[in-house]
């Protein structure tokens, strides 16, 4: 008689049948959403915006899945509910299909609702599934799962290392004794869990087909414990077979998994140096192994390609830095934010790192300021920012080095911290290798902004008025297929009536292929939504992520920043009752744009061009810009924006772009009453967009959120102003500096070491062309200056007079004089 198989040994082996492999595909039913998800052919619609047309298929929810939770670690193990879809069939028979190659078990729970397991992934972003309900026959059900970066987990999905520091110090003078650990027990329906070591390593060939990212199980740190929720113990060094790992995390799961059994639902602590399973070697000597180590960190990244060249100069400024959200967002490890707490650099108060990773290696950069706005160079502190090997957030198409995830950039740059400047006193070695960039080639973006009734400021800085229906291109540019697109729609008066004036409602941006993204108001609520290829998204769970071509950021529900492949960002916020929208282009974009924001070449004269090239004057009327707006109306088979309700179909879809029939209030129609000016005057000032918003709506409320969005656009751009720098001005050999601004009108002081005394300027001022007033002076010992002094002369006053003179500096340092 066989012996029984155990369940996970059959639900493996159900796995492994259902393996994807060749052989013909199920063809789709047109009435139905099996298989059809996204599709809008067919009798019925699959498509996500077939709810609010009401055109959808009965069946689209049994098939076109929402899931709850939608987000969780890359690291896998997280159980999610599929919403709308009960299920009476056996348990085993549940199989989720990730990205068509990638299987975990899922199953039915008792009230008939259908589980999956997301599974470790080497990638962040939107992951699709597929869902079979007959062991791996057919897979007709899918949906997306939202993959994050470890990091960006909240700490409440995770096990948590008590006093991390300990953990990745432990071994090091002083860190001895025991560790804890700790999980939410609710999460695993288990009374006993495993608590497992997973190592993480990258191997091969750098920069080749081979170089391959990887987990691995190593072993059991735990088996069969309580799932209390808290675990203590003391760490003893690992086996031989297991030291050639420094990266790992713990993983804890149910006793009833095999060991190392993949993509079972499971808690994951952070990534981190794995100091406590280290060799004896380290304990008995940490400060000699780390040294051993930096150096062959050392000798690998010097025969690595040099990936700094490809990187982007830091902005000169925090104001800079801040501001220019396209290329670099917030170092979360350094925010000002909350708190500036700066662990890896002290002084600073915020760092951001460039959005894009650079595109041939994948590296990063890194820029950290302190709290007068100066940046922080390595140079000048081992506090400077630092650029990475491996980009911190990876770099698409992920999955394979220098891309991962947080992993690559702990492999290249985050343990070879720990060696050389954690464990060991060898950091001039890491700042070598790793040094700040300065802002010299830094030429920060131009910015131009939308809002209002609505308002415009072009990218050279003309202002305008144009009050449309329908929906315009904002801007395109023909380098990289950039399209900015909005939706403008009558306010309403304060007594309920339509306004004769318009603000943005929607916007809409796509470049080359990446995936498409609105910002808009939702209907009736004035609240914002955020679209994906046509979907509406949720931030209940995550505020960035990862798409295709872009980044996208909700720092808070009012605002939407979005970050492209290109460097261009936009900043899109509800102002009143309608849009703002701000877009940031950087400088390979001058001489490349047209639409209502203008053409960016520092010539504002050419800022009304229309799309035959004809150029209306600067001095253009309200009716001539109300012609050069409605120029500019998008078409239907371009159109980036979404038609998910009858009322958008039958107003904006069916209707012309431009709405020929709605006859806007131009500046010149509106007069003001005596009581009336008092008070526009004392709530606009001289601000004339404000103004007329409060005479086309009839509100003060709107006139004032007018102005807010127009002193926002100038902060915007004085935040943006190029800034002169010099450059690093290095101390003199034997001496300091004291000064570490490298900009206009800073002043940077010397001095030299006892022994030894200046040769040269004191100080050295940044000038307006960007040279300093003085190079590094030389600290010459003072026994040299003495020689020097006494060849001279001895070459013009001959002997006798050479010996009175030594004669007489003797008697003076002897304190005869």
């Amino acid at each position: 008689m066989k012996p029984a198989l155990l369940p996970w040994t059959l639900r493996l082996l159900l796995l492994l049948a259902s393996t994807p492999g060749p052989g013909p595909r199920p063809v789709a039913a047109q009435n139905s959403c099996s298989l059809r998800c996204g599709d809008q052919n067919g009798s019925c619609s699959c498509h996500p915006t077939c709810s609010g047309l009401g055109t959808c298929c009965t069946d689209f929810q049994d098939f076109c899945l929402k899931i709850t939770p939608y987000s969780g670690s890359l690291m896998g193990g997280k159980d999610f509910v599929v919403q709308h879809l009960t299920w009476p069939g056996p348990a085993d028979s549940v199989i989720c299909r990730f990205k068509d190659s990638i299987d975990t078990l899922g199953h039915v729970d008792s009230s008939g609702q259908v589980h999956c397991v997301s599974p470790l992934l080497y990638e962040s972003g939107y992951i699709p599934f597929n869902i079979s309900m007959d062991g791996g026959i057919s897979f007709p059900r899918s949906g997306t799962w939202l993959s994050v970066h470890q990091n960006k987990v909240s700490d409440a999905e995770k096990a948590q290392l008590v006093n991390e520091t300990r953990w990745q110090y432990y071994g090091t003078a002083g860190t001895t004794g025991t560790l804890s650990l700790t999980w939410d027990s609710t999460v695993l329906s288990t009374p006993f869990v495993r608590i497992e070591l997973w190592g993480y390593d990258e191997t091969g060939t750098p920069y080749s087909d081979n170089w391959v990212a990887e987990w691995s199980y190593l072993y059991p740190l735990a088996t069969n414990v309580a799932n209390s929720g808290s675990f203590t113990f003391t760490p003893t060094p690992a086996l031989p077979t297991y030291q050639r790992w420094k990266i790992g995390a713990l993983r804890i799961t149910s006793s009833q998994n095999a060991e190392g059994q993949k993509n079972v639902q499971a808690i994951w602590t952070n990534d981190h140096a794995l100091a406590w399973h280290l060799e004896e070697d380290f304990r008995r000597d940490p400060v000699g192994w780390a040294h051993q180590q930096c150096l062959a960190w050392e000798q690998v990244d010097d025969e690595m390609p040099n990936f700094l060249q490809e990187l982007p100069d830091c902005p000169c400024t925090l104001a800079q830095a801040r501001a220019d959200t396209g290329r670099f967002h917030t170092d979360y490890g350094c925010d000002i934010e909350h708190g500036s707490v700066c662990t890896y650099h002290p002084g600073a108060v915020h760092c951001v790192r460039s959005v894009q990773a650079s595109p041939r290696y994948g590296s990063g950069q890194q820029c950290c300021y302190i709290a007068d706005g100066t940046q922080l160079l390595t140079a000048d502190s081992t506090s400077g920012s630092t650029p990475d090997r491996g980009h911190d957030w990876g770099a698409p198409p992920y999955r394979q080095p220098p891309r991962i995830p947080g992993l690559s950039h702990w492999s290249y740059d985050v343990i070879s911290f720990y060696y050389c400047c954690l464990w060991a006193p060898e950091c001039h070695r890491y700042m070598q290798r790793r040094p700040s960039s300065d802002c010299h080639t830094y030429r920060p973006p131009r910015v131009a902004s939308a809002f209002g009734d609505p308002h415009f400021v072009t990218f050279d800085g003309t202002s305008f008025t144009f009050n449309g229906r329908g929906e315009y291109v904002l801007m395109e540019a023909s380098t990289t297929k950039l399209r900015v697109q909005a939706r403008a729609q009558p306010g309403t008066m304060s007594d309920g009536t339509m306004a004769r004036a318009t603000g943005l409602t929607s916007v809409a941006v796509q470049e080359q292929d990446s995936d498409v993204v609105e910002v808009r108001l939702a209907e009736g609520t004035g609240v914002l939504q955020v679209l994906l290829n046509q979907e509406v998204l949720s931030f209940a769970e995550q505020n960035w992520l990862d798409l295709k071509g872009m980044f996208l950021s909700v720092a808070a529900s009012d605002k939407v920043s979005i970050m492209l492949a290109s460097g261009a960002g936009l900043e899109v916020a509800v102002q009143g009752p309608f849009l703002s929208v701000s877009v940031l282009l950087p400088e390979s974009f001058v001489s490349h744009t047209r639409g209502l924001l203008g053409t960016l070449n520092g010539d504002s004269s050419d800022d009304f061009t229309l799309r035959n090239g004809q150029v209306l004057p600067p001095s253009a009327s309200a009716e001539q810009l109300l012609q050069f707006g409605a120029d500019w109306a998008v078409d239907n088979t371009s159109s980036l924006l979404t038609y998910d309700s009858q009322f958008l179909v039958q107003n904006f879809l069916e209707r012309p772009k431009h709405d020929p029939d709605f006859r806007p209030l131009f500046p010149n129609e509106t007069t003001l009453s005596p009581g009336q000016a008092e008070e526009v005057t004392r709530l606009c000032g001289d601000d004339q967009f404000c103004r007329f918003d409060v005479l086309a709506t009839g509100s003060l409320s709107v006139g004032n959120a007018t102005q807010a969005a127009h002193q926002q656009h100038w902060s915007l751009v004085q935040s943006l102003q190029p800034v002169v720098t010099c450059g690093w001005l290095a101390p003199p050999a034997n001496g300091s500096k004291e000064g570490m601004r490298y900009t206009l009108g800073s002043t940077v002081h010397f001095s030299c070491n006892n022994g030894f005394s200046l040769a040269g300027a004191q100080s050295s001022t940044c000038q307006a062309d960007g040279t300093w007033s003085a190079p590094t002076p030389e600290c010459q010992q003072t026994g040299r200056s003495y020689t020097v002094l006494l060849s001279v002369i001895f070459g013009s006053l001959g002997v006798v007079a050479v010996v009175i003179l030594v004669y007489l500096l003797l008697r003076h340092r002897k304190g005869g004089m």
